[in-house]
């Protein structure tokens, strides 16, 4: 049961196209980032990625239900 609470706090493939869209290249969407985003968040994902300058980052896409989704890291 708390497993899947996790699971359905994250939202790997929105989480994806915003990164793509910000120009991140080598995405690895991770799981569930508590921590990372705000309270107002529903959604928290972390992901390993390239910047637009080649640098591997690590971070957290945080997206809401009635916002977009903001990427942190």
């Amino acid at each position: 049961m708390l497993l899947s609470l996790i699971f359905a706090c994250t939202a790997p493939e929105t989480s994806r196209v915003a990164l793509e869209k910000a120009g991140f290249t080598d995405i690895d969407v991770g799981g569930w980032a508590p921590f990372s985003c705000s309270d107002e968040d529903s959604f928290k994902t972390s992901f390993t990625a390239k910047n637009s300058n080649g640098q591997v980052v690590d971070g957290a896409v945080c997206c809401g239900w009635l916002k977009n989704c903001t990427i942190r890291f």
